[in-house]
This record gives structure tokens, sequence and C-alpha cells, in this order.
């Protein structure tokens, strides 16, 4: 049994076999209308618990798909749907669901959450999203530069904005693909402590995308930041912002993402996200595949 919870905490063979998997995947199905099912079934007669405690779009659709297609059954909960922590244990909660399902998705606030599920479930956990980690999301983005530019090993990636969740996960991901990871926002929302190492700090955004393979950002303000939060937050972004003139010192050939949602015109302008360079749809369309290659390594199958 595989959990698959955070992207430092899976081996890189294993990642590379899922990034991989999900490739081969998503070309089997080109050209089929999304509701066919995959030529391979291996979900089938599989039950998956999809919970649910942060509001969702791509995760919610992308997870659903994917086990429907290769043949599984959904269960789909939000927190106001069960007891999580409240009037039940995370760890009964989880020997519970254990008896009723193969699989657990669970995209959740504390990470505590998550790894006592992960500790008392009987069945493979994956992290759909913590307050402190995005794995899911990451895989989705090796594998859509990957797919337009080859290896991303080696290659420079500049994250601009706030060190938040999803770029943790760009941090671990740099360790385990080998590739240069540069963060460029002030130093207030500098990324937390525990991610040294994995990543370089240059304050002057032009400097930081200078040759960048990638650059990449995330909306200012996360779903779980207070009110009060906001109007400082933009404030100490704006000079972040990526725009014409920012990805101007980039590589000619460099890659733009967002994982979506995007504040259009806050973080990234309109023209970049919908220009030349912009793989942010393709991003949250592999995250169906990527997902469906993370549930397929968490049960073997």
């Amino acid at each position: 049994m595989n959990h698959f919870l955070d992207i430092h905490t899976t081996s890189q063979d294993a990642l590379r076999e899922i990034i991989d998997n999900a490739a081969r995947m998503k070309a089997e199905r080109a050209g089929k209308l999304k509701g066919t099912l995959d030529s391979e079934q291996p979900l089938a007669n599989h039950m998956v618990a999809l919970i649910f405690e942060k509001p969702s779009t791509r995760t919610r659709v992308s997870f659903d798909v994917g086990v429907r297609q290769m043949g599984g059954e959904t269960m789909v909960l939000s927190g106001a749907d069960m007891q999580l922590g409240h009037g039940e244990t995370i760890a009964d909660t989880a020997r519970v669901l254990s008896r009723y399902v193969d699989l657990i998705m669970i995209r959740t606030f504390e990470e505590a959450t998550l790894h006592e599920m992960a500790e008392y479930a009987d069945v493979p956990v994956i992290n759909g999203l913590t307050n402190r980690s995005h794995p899911c999301q990451i895989m989705a983005d090796i594998q859509t530069f990957e797919e337009h530019r080859g290896s991303i090993k080696g290659k420079k990636v500049v994250w601009s904005g706030d060190g938040n969740n999803t770029f943790a996960s760009f941090a671990h991901a740099a360790k385990q693909f080998e590739f240069d990871l540069v963060f460029t926002g002030p130093p207030p929302l500098d990324p937390e402590p525990a991610l040294e190492g994995m990543y370089t700090i240059m304050r002057d955004p032009n400097e930081a995308v200078a040759g960048a393979d990638l650059v990449v950002t995330d909306t200012w303000v996360s779903m779980h930041d207070p009110q009060s939060a906001r109007e400082r937050r933009h404030n100490q972004l704006r000079p972040y912002q990526v725009n014409a003139a920012l990805m101007a010192n980039a590589k000619s050939d460099a890659l733009f993402m967002h994982c979506l949602p995007a504040h259009r015109d806050d973080e990234a302008t309109s023209e970049v996200m919908d220009g030349p360079n912009s793989v942010i749809f393709d991003e949250a369309e592999n995250r169906l595949h990527a997902q469906k290659a993370i549930m397929r390594w968490c049960l073997g199958v």
C-alpha cells in the first residue's frame, strides 16, 4: 500500500513512474469523448472516497472523472457531510472509511489531518491539498512542462509571488526532479524555513527570470487567508506581477504556468495568460492524467 502524501516523501523512481504513466494514458485517450472508458480498467470494482473540507473545481472534477474513466466509483464528501475531527476523531473516521472504500483522497486545511488519516487508514491516502502542500498540482505541472519541452532536469524554474503551499510542492519537486528553482517575492511572504536549501532567492523579479525555462505564479490571496490580509498582500506583491515586460526577460520559449483559479490582471495579466507561452489549460487538463497515474501507483494496479 502506497500513500501519496508529498513529493519529497515519494521516491524518485516512483515519481518518474507516475509521470511516464500519466503521459502514456493521456496519449491513449487522444480523440476520445471525455466519458469514454479507458481501454484498461484498473479501478474496476474499486470505490474511492473524495473528501473536501476546502472548496474545489479542478481537484474535484479531475479525480471524479479519472476514477470513472478507469472503471471505478466515487463517493464525494464535504466537511459538512461528515464528523471529521468534530464529533469523531480523524483516526476513527479513517478506520471506518477503510471498511467501505479502497482509496481516500482528502483536500483539507491542516497537514496533521492528512497524516492522521494516513496513519490510521487501511487503504491508500492521497493529499489533494493542505495549507502546507499541493503535490498533485505539481505532478501535473511536471507532466505539462515535459510534454512541451522535454525533461525538466537541469532547467530553471522561477516562482514569482507568495511562498505558499503550491510553492512548497515545487520546492519538493526541485529536489526530486533535479531542476533549479528560484523564488522571487517580498520577504514577509518567503517560503517556510523547512524548505531552505531547495531553492534560491532573488528579490528583483526581472533579474530572477533571466534565462528561465518556466515562470510560475499563483493567486496573491489563498482561500484560507483572512480578509484583512488581502489589501496588504496586493500591495506587497504588485511588483511581482507576471506581465509581458517580466516575461521578456526569460528565455523566448519560456513557458508560463498558473495552477488556477486566477485573478486576472492581479498576479498575471491576461496578455500573458492567453499568450503563446502560456500552458495553463494543458496544466489544468493534466491534473486528470497525473492523478489517474497517482491512483494507480497507490493501488498497485
